[in-house]
């Protein structure tokens, strides 16, 4: 059996050096890949790693060393200068690390008063930064060999442990997150158990570097970022537009079946409604002011007030329940300028949102028939899903007991129908609890996409009702709704799902035509009306290059289907077919090939 690395008490893990003689009453955690297990092995790595660049760089300093998803990171600064460190640096500071873990050191933990440790490192300003983080009391150091760091832990009991670990990439980061200190050296990486866990981890590493949504957005011609502009705002390009709006007409056309009404709300509101809604006193770090008239207004980071506000522009009647509002409502929000990253974290994102407005009574049903149009867009895109509910978050709007009867209402509706789901807690919007749907893509990493929150909340501060059956005035309940989360992020997260290869019923350009001399260039552009008038987007490549080159481009452009028209196929009505994705290559008809994109077409339906 695997050696004990550490113990769980009261959900807490517990590392050998602090357990002390509570180790009866304790769960083992033993050396393995279990997410316990890879918590302590990563967390002490990350001091492994310090103690190798203190060893490298003896004037270092060290911020926080915090383990992440899938690895570790450590914040700090090689000298006072804060020399920059690179990707080549890597290979000595790993070198360095096997030496140190191979001196099979033992990892103890000293414990003090706030008061001795801040004069301990009373010449070390980071310390000092980590130190006005915690509260008094007993603070906690770890030691190994001669390096030491402030921590509370939970480590390894000795460094023989780490001989399976990988630094990944050196980053910059502005000293504790802020933007208007100093930037700083952050090195991450990873750490398993095992030689064959940490392979395959780096394997999928270099596979995602290749799928990366950033490179792939400039290969397929679809975004763009620039500078000039602005930080964490898109440009959408040709191909892009065409991808984003075959992607909201097919959602557009679903929700209408399901019996939603398009609607729309302004991008700017005054802050006294922001003010109403909670977002004010919630959620205002996220958002943009600007000044009107000497009035303040903010630029909306989410649709559900504008919805609200086109509900009370009417008396509604129980008949007319649920009411179903739904937009592409472009909204923003602040992110820091250190956390922007492609399409998945941008400043100004389109959001599917819908707001159901409904009686208590018909929440179950509703949230039922969002989970069907949920698996219908997954299955369509080759995403596996799983459910989380997150419950009241410590910044929250609304009593206790609304809060339980709309946590409630999301468990039963899951509970009654068998699905499986974890629980968040705390992690709720400020206004509700929620339902997240996480989905699996082709590398197994797990992606937030869309969300339904039960909100009692905001019906009742905006004093929104509905006339029931006796004719008397009640409160609706209002459930918030994305399916995909935004465009952008989902369309990152698709790119990188299918390494761009996408589905051909929302691919930019379906087909490319490639004329080989000009004699065959008004067939080509036949071919192309016939596509068109089915739906179906075509580009004819009639560049003055040679065959193979402009069949090279459309490849690279990821097209899935590519059609050669010479002498033979112009004689014969027919084309020459290349089917990307099915890897073939096939002579037809052109009405035979015309028939076979209307299949492709029809192939999905949310």
């Amino acid at each position: 059996m695997s050696e004990i690395i550490a113990y769980k008490l009261n959900g807490e893990i517990v590392d050998t050096q602090s357990i002390g003689s509570r180790q009866n009453e304790a769960e083992p955690i033993y050396f393995d890949n279990s997410a316990d297990a890879l918590n302590v092995i990563r967390h002490s790595c990350a001091h492994l790693m310090a103690q190798a660049i203190k060893s490298i760089y003896p004037n270092a300093k060290f911020f926080v060393g915090p383990n992440v998803d899938d690895g570790f990171y450590y914040d700090f600064k090689v000298d006072d200068a804060n020399t920059k460190l690179s990707d080549d640096d890597l290979a000595a500071i790993e070198a360095k690390m096997k030496e140190l873990a191979e001196a099979k050191q033992e990892i103890i933990k000293t414990s003090s008063t706030k008061a001795f440790m801040t004069d301990k490192f009373k010449n070390d300003e980071l310390k000092q930064e980590v130190l006005k983080r915690i509260p008094e009391g007993e603070v906690s150091s770890y030691s190994q060999g001669d390096f030491e760091d402030l921590c509370r832990g939970p480590h390894l009991p000795n460094t023989k442990f780490l001989r399976f670990f990988k630094l990944t990439r050196v980053a910059g980061a502005y000293l504790a997150g802020d933007e208007n200190r100093e930037m700083i050296n952050r090195i991450y990486g990873t750490a398993y158990a095992d030689k064959e866990s940490l392979k395959e981890h780096l394997h999928i590493l270099e596979e995602a570097k290749k799928r990366d949504h950033r490179r792939l957005g400039v290969d397929m011609k679809l975004f763009s970022f620039d500078d000039e502009i602005g930080g964490g705002l898109a440009l959408w390009l040709p191909n892009g537009g065409r991808l984003r709006s075959k992607l909201e007409q097919l959602l557009y056309k679903a929700h209408r079946e399901r019996g939603y009404e398009p609607v729309r709300g302004p991008e700017l509101l005054k802050a006294d409604v922001w003010k109403k809604s909670g977002h004010y006193a919630n959620y205002k770090e996220n958002m943009y002011f600007t000044t009107i008239d000497e009035q303040e207004y903010g630029i909306k980071p989410m649709n559900c007030v504008g919805h609200i506000k086109v509900y009370q522009t009417d008396i509604r009647s129980y008949r007319d329940l649920p009411l179903k509002f739904f937009e592409y409502g472009v909204v923003h929000r602040h992110e820091k300028s250190g956390v922007l990253h492609g399409l998945f974290r941008v400043r100004e994102f389109a959001q599917d949102d819908s707001h159901i407005f409904c009686m208590p009574s018909q929440i179950k049903q509703n949230i039922l028939e969002i989970l069907e149009f949920v698996g219908k867009i997954m299955k369509s895109f080759g995403f596996e899903y799983e459910m989380e509910i997150s419950t009241k978050p410590a910044k929250a709007i609304g009593d206790d007991e609304i809060w339980e009867t709309a946590t409630r209402a999301l468990k039963e509706a899951l509970d009654e129908n068998g699905f499986k789901y974890g629980i968040d807690e705390g992690g709720g919007a400020f206004y509700g609890p929620k339902i997240d749907i996480k989905i699996t893509d082709a590398l197994k990493r797990k992606w937030q996409c869309g969300t339904i929150q039960v909100d009692f909340n905001l019906p009742e501060r905006f004093d929104l009702g509905y006339i029931d059956s006796n004719n008397e005035r009640k409160r609706p309940v209002m459930l918030h709704r994305a399916l995909l989360g935004s465009f952008e992020r989902f369309i990152g997260i698709l790119l990188e799902h299918t390494a761009g290869e996408l589905p051909f019923f929302i691919a930019p350009t379906q087909v490319v035509i490639v004329p080989i001399s000009d004699a065959h260039l008004e067939y080509a552009k036949k071919v192309a009306r016939e596509l068109r008038n089915v739906g179906v987007d075509s580009e004819i490549s009639s560049k003055n290059e040679s065959l193979n080159k402009r069949i090279r481009t459309a490849e690279k452009q990821r097209v899935p289907m590519i059609v050669v028209l010479g002498d033979n196929e112009v004689a014969n009505d027919a084309i020459a077919l290349r089917d990307r994705q099915a890897r073939t290559q096939s002579d037809m008809s052109l009405a035979n090939f015309i028939n076979l994109t209307k299949e492709k077409l029809s192939e999905v339906h949310f």
